[in-house]
């Protein structure tokens, strides 16, 4: 591969194939398989109960991470190893270790995943069933997925950035791909936060505008796509609607106790958020405000997010709550077996978690001021990410 005269990589031409890096594609797989995993995972501990380890959610998930490190180890040790290697051109240098940034990231990643699965397994036996999501062992492994969605990522947009043609733009799909399970990994971990019983509060709000522009506008920025945020929001909605949909296809029922709820079929997770909307809006108004300065593209990226986020969830939760949404398409009675018949989410009432009004507009304008610092992130992020050779 020949080198430009600033030192970096020379693109690939259009002639040059359209052949996608394994690396790339043992990434995307991964990221996919992992929030598969995920999803199967959290429904097994609502309908079942976390019998073993050694579960089908589980071994899904630990695939994804042990393949990535494998594969991305396997990429670097070849750039460091030999010379005359096509990663040896495009890497970085770590430790003396040498390859792509994306691939270090991700390998790391990996490793972390797998080292959390004996972690997680030894906190059960010491301290019981998971109360909340993000317990240790769960953040470890959740940092460890984040390493590799964002590293395949960083990985995909560095060939992108070398390739022209037909390279060029499969690896823009790819890139699109990849930036909708970055959404879907980060809004599982906002579970607690966003259930349907809580979107009539600011505590939702607040959760969705902390960082989640960070992972909707860098990859957007990444892929250089028209319609990149409406597409990746569109991922996820897609992705969260077939697993609503596909997991009470599956009889299951609960094997610990107390059981409060009869459970005959996989308890599906929530239907999306609503993001697509708000997403597709920014798309449609970027070119008005891309040539702006970076902080009024933040400002107004940040508040009109969360304006039209909060003014089509807001109804869309009272939907959700109503008679009329109780079938299969819409899923409410997706509560767990150890849901109380007196929960909220059973009664189908919204939980007040605000004190009073004044408490409300508090945190309402924490969620507006943490959208456009997320936005002003993702900015700098996405900008950042589009110079990436290496």
């Amino acid at each position: 591969m020949s080198t430009s005269a600033g030192g970096y990589p020379a693109p690939i031409s259009a002639s040059a194939g359209a052949r996608v890096p394994w690396t790339v594609w043992a990434c995307t797989s991964a990221s996919i398989l992992i929030a598969i995993g995920l999803y199967w995972d959290i429904s097994w501990h609502e309908t079942i109960g976390r019998d073993s380890f050694w579960t089908p959610a589980h071994l899904l998930i630990q695939a994804g991470g042990l393949l990535t490190a494998l594969v991305c180890a396997m990429t670097i040790f070849s750039a460091t190893f030999q010379p005359n290697s096509v990663a040896r051109t495009t890497s970085v240098n770590v430790l003396g270790f040498r390859g792509p940034l994306g691939t270090f990231i991700a390998a790391w990643g990996g490793l972390a995943m797998v080292t959390s699965a004996p972690f997680d397994n030894w906190w059960h036996d010491a301290y019981g069933l998971d109360v909340k999501i993000l317990s240790p062992p769960h953040i470890l492994l959740a940092t460890g997925i984040a390493g590799i969605v964002w590293g395949g990522l960083l990985l995909t947009a560095a060939e992108m950035n070398r390739a022209a043609g037909a390279q060029r733009a499969r690896l823009q799909r790819l890139c699109l791909l990849l930036g909708g399970f970055v959404i879907v990994h980060s809004m599982i971990l906002r579970l607690e936060y966003t259930n349907k019983v809580l979107l009539h509060s600011s505590l939702s709000y607040v959760s969705l505008g902390i960082g989640l522009l960070v992972i909707l506008e860098a990859p957007a920025r990444a892929a250089q796509h028209r319609w990149a945020r409406t597409i990746m929001a569109a991922i996820y909605s897609v992705f969260t609607l077939l697993m609503l949909w596909i997991l009470p296809l599956f009889p299951a029922s609960p094997k610990l106790g107390p059981v409060y709820q009869p459970i005959d079929h996989m308890v599906p997770l929530p239907w999306p958020i609503l993001l697509v909307v708000p997403a597709f809006v920014l798309d449609l108004l970027w070119p008005m405000f891309e040539k702006a300065p970076r902080w009024q593209q933040a400002l107004f990226g940040g508040v009109a997010f969360m304006a039209v986020l909060v003014a089509v969830q807001w109804p869309f939760a009272t939907i959700l709550m109503s008679p009329v949404a109780r079938n299969w398409f819409f899923h409410p009675a997706n509560y767990p077996y150890f849901t109380p018949p007196n929960a909220a989410t059973v009664r189908y009432v919204f939980v007040k978690v605000d004190a009073n009004a004044m408490a409300f507009w508090r945190g309402m304008g924490i969620a507006f001021a943490a959208s456009a610092a997320s936005m002003w992130l993702g900015i700098v992020f996405g900008n950042w990410i589009k110079k990436l050779q290496r």
